[in-house]
């Protein structure tokens, strides 16, 4: 098992390693249409990417505290057209350490379907119906399927976007006494600094009945050096559940294939 540090060095040169690879394609000649990236963000924008042009999301997480994780998160976006997409993600690999041990495997899968309503080029809103799959082993899962339905406003404000989201789920598996249902919501605000820099913030909760409500708090930098490549890096401070965590992040946003 890996030290932290080491797993956190190892993310971030698997990042690069898969940028590099695909910075020099997605850059060559007009092939390409511009990207949608997704992440870093809880919440999700209403708009789907370019029909046909599938986009890969990658980065690389770490939580400090008394128990310690790191997770290699990952996203293939698809639209079929502009109205339906496919979105198939997870963690391509996670490590734990905390007073129960040490453990580390790959995580549990979500599989979304999307369908999008693009009203102009301000506003669309978006609906995402989800199931994640238990493909984690224990303790890094819940060994459950979880369903969820989220609903997507995407607005411009003149130089700010907002992204806000409203979403429920059913969880699998819950603790005594508490509802399987949950309550989540998100608003990202994000603005363009520059022609290639921009800077996104994000509040995000849960409530669930019995369990104790869910708050945290995301800021982040990004860097799009071209219409088909972003990177991402920031930080996410989780505030409830106590005790807080807080969370150190980065990540690319590049596209794999045109496929029609």
């Amino acid at each position: 098992m890996p030290h932290p540090r080491s797993a956190s060095g190892t993310m971030l040169v698997t990042i690069l390693a898969m940028t590099l690879a695909g910075t020099g394609r997605a850059d060559e000649g007009t092939e390409y249409e511009q990207i949608t990236p997704y992440r870093p963000s809880v919440s999700t924008p209403a708009q789907l990417p370019f029909p046909g042009q599938l986009e890969l999301e990658l980065g690389g997480q770490g939580t400090g505290g008394a128990s310690r994780r790191g997770n290699l998160p990952y996203l293939f976006k698809l639209a079929f057209n502009n109205e339906w997409g496919l979105l198939v993600g997870g963690d391509a690999y996670i490590w734990s350490r905390g007073d129960d041990g040490r453990f580390e495997g790959v995580g549990d899968t979500n599989i979304t379907l999307k369908r999008a309503w693009v009203v102009d080029k301000a506003t669309a809103f978006g609906l995402e119906f989800n199931v994640k799959l238990p493909t984690a082993k224990d303790p890094l899962g819940s060994g459950r399927a979880d369903y969820d339905v989220n609903a997507i406003y995407s607005q411009d404000f003149g130089p700010v976007h907002l992204d806000a989201n409203l979403n429920l789920t059913q969880l699998g598996l819950v603790d005594p006494g508490t509802s399987h249902t949950q309550l989540g919501g998100a608003s990202a605000f994000s603005v363009n600094l520059s022609q290639h820099w921009g800077m996104l913030g994000e509040v995000s909760g849960t409530h669930r009945a019995g369990a104790d409500n869910g708050l945290q708090l995301l800021c982040a930098l990004t860097f799009s050096p071209s219409k088909t490549l972003t990177f991402d890096m920031g930080l996410s401070r989780a505030l409830r559940p106590r005790p807080a965590t807080t969370s150190l992040f980065a990540g690319v946003v590049l596209p794999l294939a045109r496929l029609w």
